[in-house]
């Protein structure tokens, strides 16, 4: 009997998370760590159909191995040096924080006029200075300016993310 997907699909998305997740380990035979409803639907009408009519070809899945075999993607932090060496402290001078785009380079000055006040923020290695102090991060900025205990520097400061 062919596989029908479009009734397949409305049986699947009646079904609770739970259900899926039973769903999920019947034709995978192995159990799901994902809750979420959408990516199993997903995930179980892709293999009713792999299932059905083959998956991917031979080709499909040499190419695949040939560009995860030459891959740059690193799922782990490199290793420090056997030396003992420690890593340096701190961004490297110029650079931009790793992990958030959002940031200016080391150097740069962030202002926001806030309740009739110019507020001139710069960023320096390690953190930020503010009326000659220095601040680890945008949020504790902004709390030093408002006075708020909860506050976003990001947000306060309109950094939005890079597109």
């Amino acid at each position: 009997m062919a596989l029908n997907i479009a009734r397949e699909l409305a049986t699947l998305k009646r079904l609770s998370p739970a259900q899926l997740r039973e769903r999920y380990a019947e034709i995978f035979g192995e159990r799901s760590h994902s809750g979420n409803k959408q990516f199993l639907i997903k995930r179980v009408i892709w293999r009713l159909q792999a299932n059905e009519q083959g998956g991917l070809t031979q080709r499909a899945l040499q190419r695949a191995t040939e560009l995860a075999a030459t891959s740059t993607l690193r799922l782990n932090p490199p290793p420090l040096p056997i030396t003992g060496a420690k890593a340096a402290p701190g961004p490297v001078p110029g650079s931009r924080f790793i992990g958030d785009g959002r940031l200016p380079p080391i150097g740069a000055v962030i202002t926001r006029e806030y309740r009739g006040k110019h507020h001139h923020v710069k960023v320096v290695e390690g953190g930020f200075e503010f009326e000659n102090e220095r601040f680890r991060s945008l949020s504790a900025v902004a709390r030093a300016i408002t006075g708020y205990v909860t506050v976003n520097g990001y947000g306060f400061f309109n950094l939005r993310k890079s597109a």
